[in-house]
């Protein structure tokens, strides 16, 4: 039987693609850490340890960002899926900027 190349690639493909979806699920969790750090920053130890979470969840949603991007730029978002979600995230980073620079000013 001859061998169908198109068959195996097209094949070989798509269980990549399987597996870098299922990698972005189960590997990439900073999508999600941002809410944690913040809950974690509500009970901080002082207003070091404070600051320090806070600075981390920016950190969070800032890469979440680029995993956005990622997504939208290879068509696993649309650009209407993108917008929603990247416009939620661009309000958490003027947020978090704002409360890591009101704690660095306090005393």
């Amino acid at each position: 039987m001859e061998e169908n190349i198109v068959k195996n690639k097209s094949f070989g493909f798509a269980v990549r693609i399987v597996k870098l979806y299922q990698y972005l699920c189960e590997q990439k969790k900073e999508c999600t850490s941002v809410g944690a750090m913040v809950r974690e920053a509500e009970h901080a130890e002082s207003k070091t340890d404070f600051k320090h979470k806070m600075a981390i969840a920016q950190k969070e949603i800032n890469e979440t960002k680029y995993w956005l991007e990622l997504l939208q730029a290879t068509d696993y978002l649309t650009r209407e899926q993108f917008e929603s979600i990247n416009n939620d995230a661009v309000e958490i980073i003027k947020l978090l900027t704002v409360i890591i620079k009101s704690a660095k000013n306090q005393h």
